[in-house]
């Protein structure tokens, strides 16, 4: 899911700096509880070397810990536990911790190397903002196209222009969020916890939130379209409007009210609370299962429809169009989030991540292409329109130089035009009087 994975990207590259500085503090805390007169026992004292906080020994005594805890993210789905690190207390003090932390606390790659998981996670942050931005420029010359053309104004496309908003706003609540979580370059953002960081999360919550009830009710309405023959769309639309920006409103409300009250910690990106967190993910679910059942239900509707024999067309021809009529629903309904969608959020994570949000980030301009750019009522609406401008730039420029009189006076092509259309007008109704007395 789209908020899962985003938070997942975001905790991943704030991770290692935050779980280093809580553990630095902790031993920080442990070494100032310590009785001072105890070092004198140790030959080996406090240490931190900058991943493990090792307590004092005595020579000859062999301190066994486990590997810190930012190697979770090297550890391979297979490993169950992290491994185990050692070192030495000898006169001289400790010995190096053996065996070392990259040999102990880090999985191999199926080619023998080691790989960063920051790198990976920067990789995937770079790729849905490109996916996002492309997403975001597709939309919103669609929006500019659809409200342009009054023809083109009636409930489906109402709702497919509140659908590219809701797409809109998920992109620019991306790059607000990336934005201040990453304002910090130390790690002083691992407490980043201001009022203004708080109401981004909400801000992005809702427009994710937004993004998928949008996507709900063109199922929704594409489903009802198809079953109800007589189909009251303005009275419809009013409550598909309330459903899709008002449910979310509602969700989002209560997740921010019982976050401020029982899980009031950081920038509110992580959600260590499932109770807390199912107030987000729970409608998220519902929405993608639901769709899933109406995607499912149009297809049955649409193959019925195809084999009817009012339909024309062989078998091969019939089963390219349901092959087709398949694929342009699958992005409008967002079919894609069900891969992943009831799978556990630590399996498979790498691949959630390049599925979900890699390719989830371009489901905007996908849906753009699709469904405006490559409409067909779109296209003909933008050609009349062409036709009819170019039309007037011709005669504009074609009186200009027949009748420089008209040019000087200041009258305007769009004035000469009406000009000629009036005495046209009237010189075709002087002829149709002139013979009326004959008939």
């Amino acid at each position: 899911m789209g908020p899962v994975c985003l938070n997942m990207v975001v905790s991943s590259l704030r991770y290692s700096d935050c779980v280093i500085k809580r553990e630095h503090e902790k031993c920080m805390e442990r070494m100032a509880e310590d009785d001072p007169e105890n070092d004198l026992e140790f030959r080996c004292p406090w240490l931190w070397d900058n991943l493990t906080c090792w307590q004092p020994a005595r020579v000859g005594e062999v301190v066994v810990v486990s590997c810190p805890e930012l190697f979770i993210q090297f550890m391979s789905e297979e490993d169950d536990e992290l491994g185990k690190v050692s070192r030495n207390c000898t006169e001289d003090g400790w010995s190096e911790t053996f065996p070392h932390y990259v040999d102990a606390c880090m999985f191999d790659e199926p080619n023998g190397t080691h790989e960063h998981p920051d790198m990976y996670y920067v990789s995937v942050k770079a790729l849905y903002t490109v996916g996002y931005s492309t997403s975001l420029v597709s939309l919103c010359t669609a929006m500019v196209i659809l409200c342009r053309f009054r023809k083109l104004h009636c409930t489906r496309n109402f709702i497919h222009m509140n659908l590219f908003v809701s797409f809109i706003l998920r992109a620019i609540s991306v790059f607000i969020k990336d934005g201040v979580l990453y304002a910090e370059e130390d790690s002083n953002h691992c407490f980043l916890h201001t009022v203004e960081c708080k109401v981004v999360m909400v801000f992005f919550h809702y427009c994710v939130l937004s993004n998928y009830f949008w996507l709900f009710i063109e199922g929704l309405y594409l489903f009802t379209l198809l079953v109800e023959t007589f189909f009251p769309e303005r009275r419809y639309f009013y409550w598909y409007t309330i459903i899709g920006w008002g449910t979310p409103t509602i969700c989002v409300v209560i997740w921010a009210v019982l976050r401020l009250h029982f899980d009031d910690i950081g920038c509110w990106d992580m959600n260590d609370n499932a109770g807390i967190w199912w107030v987000i993910k729970g409608p998220v679910l519902a929405s993608i299962m639901i769709n899933f059942v109406l995607f499912i239900g149009i297809i049955i509707i649409l193959v019925q429809k195809l084999q009817s024999p009012d339909i024309g067309g062989n078998e091969s021809s019939i089963y390219l169009r349901l092959a087709r009529s398949t694929l342009l629903l699958i992005p409008l309904f967002g079919i894609h989030y069900t891969v992943f969608a009831f799978s556990p959020e630590d399996v498979s994570k790498r691949e959630r991540l390049v599925f979900e949000l890699g390719l989830g980030s371009f489901q905007g301009f996908v849906v753009a292409v699709l469904y405006c750019f490559l409409n067909g009522e779109v296209q003909s609406e933008i050609k009349r329109k062409w036709r009819s401008w170019t039309v007037n730039r011709y005669f504009a420029v074609d009186l200009k130089h027949r009748h420089p009189s008209l040019a000087s006076s200041g009258v305007n092509g769009g004035t000469q035009l009406s000009i000629l259309s009036k005495s046209s007008s009237q010189i075709r109704m002087s002829s149709l009087q002139a013979e009326s007395p004959a008939t």
